[in-house]
C-alpha cells in the first residue's frame, strides 16, 4: 500500500466523536480492523509538558540504574530489572541509550495523572467491557533519532497470556509525544489480524522467537502505517499484529503505551491493583 493510501486508510478510521465513550463507528473499527485513531486529543501545551516529563523519567531511570539491579541479556537484547521496572537498552554493547522503560508512570506526577485521564479511561470502559477499569501495564518507548531500533512483527497477547486469563480484555492506547511518520519509525498495523486470536510464533533458535508472529500467518503487504501528529491516541487490540522500523530520521519518536483491564485485577508482574475508573 502506498504512503498516501496508508494515510488515507488511517484517516478514514480517525473521526473522533464529540464524547469520550466509543462511537458506533469506533466499535465497528475495533471489532473489524482491531484499531482506531483519535487525532490531536492532547493540546500542544500538554504534549510539551509530557515530553519534559518523559525526559525527567529517563533521568530518574538512569539514576536508578546506577544503583545496580539485575542485568541480563536475551538474544542480544540487554535488560536491567531495578526498583520494579524493566529498562531495555538499544542494541549494541557500547550504547547506554534506553529503548523502553516499563512501568514508568510512578516516576513523574504528569504520567501518574495521565493513567487516570478521562480521555483514556472513558473509552477504555467500553473496550474492556467494564465500568470499573484498572491499569495493566505502561511503558515509555523512546526511539531516539537515528538510534531507535525497530521491532519485529508481533502480538502483545502471547507475552501477557501467561500472566492473566483475560488477555483479550487488555486493550492498548498509544499516545504519541512526537509526530510519528514513516521516516522516524511509526507503528505499522495489520488490519483484521486480531480476529484470529493468538497466532503461531516464529520457529527460530532465539529464546524470544516464539513471541514474534510467524510471517506466514498474515499478509505484510496489507500493513497500514500509523502516521500521527503528536498528541494523538491510537487504540488497538492485544491480538493485533504490529511492528515498526528503525528511526532513520533526525527526529525522535517518543510514545506512551498504556494497557488497561477490568478493575480489581493486579498490574502485570505486580501484586498492586491500580483501579483508575
Amino acid at each position: 500500500m502506498s504512503l498516501a493510501a496508508e494515510k488515507n486508510a488511517v484517516a478514514r478510521m480517525s473521526r473522533a466523536p464529540v464524547g469520550l465513550r466509543l462511537s458506533a463507528r469506533e466499535r465497528m473499527l475495533y471489532a473489524e480492523q482491531g484499531f482506531f485513531l483519535r487525532p490531536d486529543v492532547f493540546s500542544e501545551m500538554e504534549v510539551v509538558q509530557l515530553c519534559a516529563a518523559a525526559e525527567h523519567v529517563v533521568g530518574r531511570a538512569r539514576e536508578a540504574a546506577r544503583s545496580g539491579g539485575r542485568f541480563y541479556q536475551i538474544d542480544g537484547n540487554r535488560y536491567l530489572e531495578i526498583q520494579g521496572m524493566t529498562l531495555q537498552y538499544e542494541h549494541g554493547e557500547r550504547t547506554q541509550e534506553l529503548r523502553v522503560i516499563q512501568p514508568f508512570h510512578h516516576l513523574d506526577a504528569h504520567f501518574d495523572a495521565l493513567v487516570r485521564d478521562p480521555r483514556l479511561v472513558e473509552p477504555m470502559r467500553d473496550l474492556v467491557a467494564s465500568e470499573c477499569v484498572a491499569l495493566f501495564t505502561d511503558k515509555l518507548n523512546l526511539k531516539r533519532p537515528r538510534e531507535g531500533s525497530g521491532f519485529r512483527w508481533h502480538q502483545d497477547s502471547p507475552y501477557w497470556a501467561f500472566a492473566c486469563d483475560h488477555v483479550e480484555r487488555l486493550p492498548n492506547a498509544m499516545l504519541t509525544l512526537d509526530t510519528a511518520t514513516r521516516d522516524n519509525g511509526c507503528l505499522r498495523l495489520i488490519p483484521g489480524s486480531h480476529r484470529r486470536g493468538i497466532l503461531p510464533g516464529t520457529a527460530g533458535s532465539g529464546a524470544l522467537d516464539p513471541l514474534f508472529t510467524d510471517p506466514r500467518c498474515f499478509d505484510a503487504d496489507a500493513q497500514v502505517l500509523a502516521e500521527m501528529s503528536a498528541g494523538s491516541l491510537l487504540f488497538f487490540h492485544p491480538h493485533l499484529v504490529h511492528g515498526s522500523e528503525a528511526n532513520l530520521s533526525h527526529r525522535g519518536r517518543r510514545a506512551v503505551v498504556l494497557t488497561y483491564q477490568p478493575g480489581g485485577h493486579p498490574m502485570f508482574r505486580s501484586c498492586e491493583v491500580k483501579d483508575v475508573g
